[in-house]
C-alpha cells in the first residue's frame, strides 16, 4: 500500500510517500481501504518529535479515516451493524495517512447518510474529543453558556455546531475579524478577536457579569488566568492542548469562591473501550444532526496524500504547512484514489 512515513522529526517536508505491507486486523479489529484522511495538529506534533506514539500504535502519522471495509473480524463487525463492504469513518491511535488502515470496531461509526468520504473523514477526531470534553467532562447543558477558544480550528467549528444543536449559547475566540465573521456564520452567537480584546472581560459583559458556564480551551499557559476570571459560579475549564505553554498562575481564591472545576484530557492514549463507549454515544445524539445536515462539515482544503506540488514531496507536507500557518477554516483533509 502507499502510505505518508515520517523520514525524520522536522518541517512539513519529512512527510515522504512510502510503500509498506497492508496491515492485517487483529480480534476486534476491522481493515478499511481509506478513501480519506484528516489531518489534526497532534499529527504535525507527531511530526516534530512532541507527540510520542502510544504503545502498540503504527508509527505513520494520521488519527481519522473514512473508506470501506474490506476484512475483518466478523463476530465483533456483526455485533456492531457492520459487514464487508460498508462505508465506515473511525478514529485511529495512528496509521490513518495510508490506503489501508486497521481500527478497532468499536471506534468506527457508519458513514453520515448522503455524506462523501471526505466529509466523513472531517469527523472522528474532532467529534470523539468535543462530545467527551464539552458534554462528558464539561457537563455542557441546554441554557448553558460555552466559550470555544480557537473557533475556526477544527475542534472549533465541531464544538461551535453541537453546542448550538444542544441549546447552548456560544461565544468563541479567534485572531481576526474574518475568522469572527466565519464562527458567527457557523451559528456562534458572539465572536471575540482576541488579537484586539480581552476576552475575558469580554465574556463576562456578554453574559451580564455572571460568567460562562463552560471553556474549552486548548491553549492553556496564560489564558488559564483569564479563564479562570470569566468563569460563572460552577464553571468548567476544560483544557485538550497546551498551545501557549503547560505553565498556569490563576487566582486559586476564584476557585473556591465560585467552586469552579479545572479539568483536561487526551484521547488518543485512551483505552478502546473508553473511545467505543463516546462512539455510542455519538451515533445515538449526535449522528441524526449530521444525516439531517443539522451539523455540517467544514472542509477548508483537500490534499491528494502523495503527491508532490509546490516544492513539497506529498499532498501531507502541504497540509501540514497550511495548518501550521493558521490560514484555516475547518477541516484539512488528504486523498487517496479517487474519493
Amino acid at each position: 500500500m502507499k502510505c505518508i512515513e515520517i523520514r525524520e522529526y522536522g518541517a512539513p517536508e519529512v512527510l515522504v510517500p512510502a510503500e509498506r505491507a497492508q496491515p492485517a486486523p487483529g480480534a476486534g479489529e476491522l481493515l478499511i481501504r481509506v478513501a480519506a484522511s484528516g489531518v489534526n495538529r497532534p499529527d504535525v506534533l507527531q511530526r516534530t518529535g512532541n507527540y510520542p506514539v502510544p504503545p502498540g500504535a503504527s508509527d505513520l502519522p494520521g488519527l481519522e479515516v473514512a473508506g470501506t471495509i474490506v476484512s475483518g473480524d466478523v463476530q465483533a463487525m456483526a455485533g456492531a451493524g457492520l459487514a464487508v463492504g460498508d462505508r465506515v469513518c473511525a478514529l485511529v491511535a495512528g496509521g490513518g495517512y495510508a490506503e489501508y488502515c486497521v481500527a478497532p470496531v468499536a471506534q468506527c461509526l457508519p458513514v453520515p447518510a448522503g455524506w462523501s468520504d471526505v466529509e466523513a473523514a472531517s469527523l472522528p477526531e474532532t467529534f470523539f474529543t468535543v462530545w467527551s470534553n464539552v458534554f462528558d467532562r464539561g457537563r455542557l447543558q441546554k441554557g448553558e453558556t460555552l466559550l470555544i477558544h480557537g473557533g475556526t480550528s477544527g475542534i472549533g467549528v465541531t464544538a461551535i455546531q453541537l453546542a448550538k444543536a444542544a441549546g447552548a449559547t456560544v461565544i468563541v475566540t479567534a485572531g481576526s475579524d474574518e475568522k469572527c465573521a466565519a464562527c458567527l456564520k457557523l451559528g456562534a452567537d458572539h465572536a471575540i478577536n482576541y488579537r484586539t480584546t480581552d476576552f475575558a472581560e469580554q465574556a463576562k459583559q456578554l453574559t451580564g457579569g455572571k460568567g460562562v458556564d463552560v471553556i474549552l480551551d486548548m491553549v492553556a499557559g496564560d489564558y488559564v488566568k483569564r479563564d479562570v476570571e470569566c468563569l460563572a459560579e460552577d464553571g468548567r475549564l476544560v483544557i485538550i492542548a497546551v498551545q501557549g505553554g503547560t505553565k498556569a498562575e490563576f487566582n486559586a481564591g476564584l476557585v473556591l469562591r465560585r467552586r469552579l472545576t479545572l479539568t483536561g484530557s487526551t484521547l488518543r492514549p485512551r483505552p478502546v473501550a473508553f473511545k467505543g463507549a463516546i462512539a455510542q454515544a455519538l451515533k445515538s445524539n449526535v449522528w441524526p444532526w449530521l444525516e439531517s445536515r443539522r451539523v455540517q462539515p467544514v472542509i477548508h482544503s483537500v490534499f491528494p496524500a502523495a503527491e508532490a506540488d509546490d516544492g513539497l514531496p506529498s499532498g501531507a507536507a502541504r497540509a501540514h504547512a497550511l495548518m501550521e500557518s493558521g490560514d484555516h477554516i475547518g477541516k484539512i483533509v488528504l486523498t487517496w484514489g479517487e474519493a
